[in-house]
């Protein structure tokens, strides 16, 4: 069945009704729009001879047609494609009155040819509306004919279109090509002539004429990466199709993946690739591969790019957590870049001395580029924050992450200045600095894992918890150990948060693993904090207690430098609370006094009254002043907390109303209603009444004779009710709602 056009149809029935007589037309069309199917159309037609294939003709059937011509009567409907055209075809065309001209199918005729629309759109982008394509779309079989018959010079032509370089690399052979109608006409090569080309084709043959393009393409010095891709897996030797590999593996930068199996096939066809093959498996994420890789490169002498191998396995090791490791390796090999990498390693395992002679060496190294100068003022940055302001610090960092980000895309970094200065950030409370940064790099560059994750942390410290579970939900599962170590870090800190102590002991197995897995360094504060108040809750610091030890050792290397020392010391602070160990908690509520600024006096005041409440001294305003004060460093769940732990533990009613609403308006919610009998049932007084006396569940449901799931279902449903964010403030609450009633009594 073939759908013909208004224009088409009118000419055919003319011909068939003898209203068009003579007769003399050409349809000079590609394969498959067709031709065929218009001359069996026009069969029944008297005194009409009806050639097809004419391009086929010899010169001897050519001739003898000219001779059919020189009857003037006599009528002809000649088809032909428009290549080959032999000279007598020439002749015979040019004897002829007219052509009738064929198109392809629009969506419409496409969807009428497949007897619906559901499939019109994708057919007929396959087969650019070409009829006999249509056709072959749900039968390729239908084209074996045609690639059957076509040279190896055809063949050749159409494996050079399918890569984007057709007629720029196989002369001659443009018009046969279009006469096939497997070509668009702008030269592209059809999907279903692509698809044919590698299911209709010989694996052997394929191989062959793709070798020889690639050669031709090797001799223009042009790109080779659509030709090559074909090829990976054929197992290819020898050194022309090697150093095709290693050519399309450079091109392929943009693509790591690809770029790695590119490197391995070029290794496995002979060459010696080494370091770049290494970097490339890396940037995949496979840093046990990429080490492997590396290591090799390394161990072998007499290899030419034994620094390249040391600075990639340096990376790896800094992903893994192994940061002494890493920054030996940059040190050893001894480039500009690689010291700065080194000196960031060396200040993050406390060898301070070390970290600054390797940062003469980063400042002297090298051509100034967008990396070395970024990389050379994180590692300044980096310094600064242990020895000098936490301001300039800050500044210097966030100036290095903007001048990475053109290039960033394309680097294999073991840490990023985005990175660096969103942990400064976070560790001066300077959070709102650090998130357009994070977002940026995240747009922008390599590392979007990591940077994800400490855009979540920041969201769970100002309470956002919801955000902080997406970002997990975005850094997926296949996290190297060192971005493993803050997803775990973040889902122990909102599940202590969300004061849910089943989750706690059931996340704990994963952060007791990251902690063995990942040493302490200075930029993992943030997780080991937050593991180190979770083992308190759970009784478990002992376990905890080396790494934490080690952690101290490191902050006294570098002189206890406050913006580091801070972090730990609040979580330090909080642990010791949940410990009941007045007098550690004591000692690091002093130590948050060290630091000179703003930032500091904030966490100072806030330990202080911390131990205050904790004592039973609530000066509302003090804690109010405290809790606000945390709240304007990014620590906004921490200043909730303060004022929701003071209000439950003062006796004065109105200050314990006023700390409530502080805590609420600090979470972003509404203040209190003014507290009345209304709030509450008489079931739910009872509940509350009996929850506030310290009975569980099953002992509140045994006194009223109900379940243990119903008391369940009240507590929630006060809770909701009321709008408690924690257990603490809906007891706080609870006991605001009963105690007038109680006082009457």
């Amino acid at each position: 069945m073939i759908l013909l056009d208004e224009p088409t149809e009118r000419v055919c029935a003319a011909i068939v009704s003898g209203e068009l007589a003579p007769v003399r037309l050409a349809i000079v069309a590609p394969g498959g729009y067709g031709k065929t199917a218009v001359l069996e159309h026009l069969a029944g037609a008297d005194n009409v001879r009806l050639v097809d294939d004419a391009h086929l003709l010899s010169e001897a059937e050519l001739t003898e047609l000219l001779r059919f011509l020189d009857d003037e009567h006599a009528g002809l409907v000649i088809a032909a494609r428009p290549h080959p055209r032999p000279d007598g075809l020439n002749q015979v065309l040019g004897r002829l009155r007219g052509q009738i001209v064929l198109r392809p199918f629009d969506r419409d005729r496409t969807a009428a040819f497949l007897g619906g629309a559901e499939r019109a759109e994708a057919v007929h982008a396959e087969s650019g509306g070409v009829p006999g394509l249509v056709r072959a779309v749900g039968d390729l079989s239908l084209l074996r004919h045609e690639l059957d018959q076509a040279g190896d010079d055809l063949v050749r032509f159409l494996l050079a279109a399918e890569a984007g370089m057709g007629p720029d690399l196989v002369h001659g052979q443009n018009e046969a090509a279009h006469a096939t109608g497997l070509v668009a006409g702008d030269g592209r090569l059809l999907p279903i002539a692509a698809r044919a080309l590698r299911e209709l084709i010989s694996r052997d043959r394929q191989i062959a004429l793709r070798t020889q393009l690639v050669e031709l393409q090797l001799e223009r010095q042009g790109p080779v990466l659509p030709l090559v891709r074909p090829l990976i897996g054929a197992g290819l030797t020898g050194t022309e199709i090697g150093a095709a590999f290693e050519a399309a593996a450079e091109e392929a930068s943009a693509e790591p993946a690809l770029a790695a199996r590119l490197y391995e096939a070029a290794v496995k066809a002979g060459r010696r690739i080494g370091a770049r093959w290494a970097e490339a498996v890396a940037r995949t994420g496979d840093f046990d591969e990429a080490l492997r890789l590396a290591d090799d490169v390394i161990a072998t002498e007499d290899a030419p790019d034994r620094a390249d191998a040391a600075r990639v396995a340096g990376t790896a090791l800094a992903h893994r957590g192994q940061l002494a490791h890493s920054a030996e390796l940059f040190q050893w090999s001894d480039t500009g870049d690689s010291a700065c990498f080194a000196a960031i390693g060396l200040v993050g395992t406390g060898r301070l001395a070390e970290a600054e002679a390797s940062l003469e060496k980063c400042r002297a190294g090298g051509p100034p580029t967008l990396l070395s100068g970024a990389v050379s003022s994180a590692a300044r940055g980096v310094l600064e924050s242990v020895t000098g302001q936490p301001a300039m610090a800050l500044s210097i960092l966030v100036r290095a992450a903007e001048m990475l980000e053109p290039v960033s895309a394309r680097q294999l970094l073991p840490d990023s200045p985005a990175a660096l200065a969103a942990l400064v950030a976070l560790h001066s409370g300077e959070a709102v600095i650090a998130e357009p940064l994070l977002d940026r790099a995240i747009e922008t560059g390599t590392l979007a894992t990591r940077h994800r994750l400490l855009r979540a942390w920041i969201a769970m410290l100002r309470g956002d918890e919801e955000a902080a579970a997406e970002g997990l939900r975005e850094a997926g599962n296949e996290l190297s150990p060192r971005d493993w170590l803050f997803a775990v870090g973040l889902r122990v800190g909102l599940a202590r948060r969300a004061s849910d102590l089943a989750a706690l002991r059931r996340i704990w197995g994963q952060a007791r693993e990251a902690v063995m897995r990942h040493p302490v360094d200075l930029f993992t504060f943030l997780p080991f904090g937050e593991f180190e108040v979770a083992a308190a809750r759970l009784g478990e610091r002992a376990r905890l207690a080396p790494h934490l030890r080690q952690g101290r050792q490191l902050l006294s290397a570098l002189g206890d430098p406050p913006l580091w020392a801070t972090a730990m010391h609040w979580s330090g602070l909080h642990a010791a609370i949940l410990d009941e160990r007045p007098d550690e908690a004591a000692e690091h509520a002093g130590a948050l006094a060290a630091g000179a600024g703003p930032y500091f006096a904030v966490m100072a005041r806030a330990g202080e009254s911390w131990l205050k409440v904790l004592g039973g001294d609530v000066d509302p305003e003090a804690v109010e002043a405290a809790a606000r004060g945390l709240h304007g460093v990014g620590l906004c769940w921490d200043g909730a907390r303060l004022a929701g732990q003071a209000a439950i533990r003062t006796s004065d009613r109105k200050a314990m109303v006023a700390l409530l609403d502080c805590a609420r308006v600090l979470q972003g919610r509404e203040p209190s209603v003014a507290p009345g009998p209304a709030r509450l049932s008489d079931r739910e007084r009872q509940v509350a009444e009996l929850v506030l006396a310290g009975l569980t569940y099953k002992q509140i449901g045994d006194r009223l004779f109900i379940s243990a799931k119903t008391v369940e279902h009240h507590v929630a449903r006060m809770r909701h009710r009321i709008g408690a964010g924690s257990r603490s403030e809906l007891l706080a609450e609870l006991r605001a709602e009963l105690e007038p009633a109680q006082g009457t009594t």
